[in-house]
């Protein structure tokens, strides 16, 4: 039986003074972020739930919630969704200022493959596909929904599609509160990918 495994990302996070803040705990979802997963909350509906499993960080949680009132369902939650590690975490991170203008920081910048500042992409790769496996599993031939963060997200699609890692994070196509569809076949491998943007008329204005 098909079925498919919606990999939602966490909604907006209040952080004004634009600290990559990675697997740090108590980072919340801001007002506008708690907006995002009630609309995905309100998106959910429209899917035959079997399964939630969500990343242990907050603001993950938080999106989650909304979906878990909508069915009844409780949330497991699972450590492999969670944010990929990053040596810069707890720093200011724009491109072209913060952590950026210190040589200190620039040893860690020398291999963009792999990459040498955080989580390799395979670790990525195979702790997001054991999740979504599972959580396919999980949800006994309906569809199911995990919560997650961007970097692992765009790097699991980018694996399933057979795209390039190396990458310009300002290009991923996976928004706040956006929906990476993975969808399974009869005999439970991957067939393909599919992307929405429930929460699209919430998004900041570039």
């Amino acid at each position: 039986m098909s079925s498919t495994v919606h990999v939602i990302r966490h909604g907006e996070v209040e952080n004004p003074n634009k600290i990559l803040y990675g697997r740090q705990p108590g980072w919340r979802l801001s007002k506008r972020g708690q907006e995002m997963a009630e609309v995905i909350g309100e998106w959910s509906k429209g899917v035959n739930l079997g399964a939630l499993h969500v990343s242990p960080l907050q603001r993950a949680q938080e999106t989650a919630a909304p979906i878990a009132r909508a069915h009844g369902l409780e949330i497991k939650t699972d450590d492999r969704l969670i944010e990929a590690a990053n040596i810069f975490e707890g720093k200011s991170f724009e491109l072209g200022s913060g952590v950026l203008k210190h040589p200190s920081s620039w040893r860690h910048l020398y291999n963009p493959w792999k990459p040498s500042w955080g989580e390799p992409y395979e670790e990525q790769i195979s702790r997001m596909l054991a999740a979504i496996f599972e959580a396919n599993k999980a949800a006994q031939g309906k569809d199911a929904i995990v919560v997650s963060h961007q970097l692992p997200i765009w790097i699991l699609r980018s694996a399933i599609e057979g795209r390039s890692m190396l990458h310009d994070p300002r290009k991923r196509e996976c928004t706040l509160a956006s929906v990476t569809s993975v969808h399974f076949d009869d005999e439970g491998m991957i067939s393909g990918t599919s992307y929405t943007e429930p929460a699209k008329h919430l998004l900041p204005q570039k």
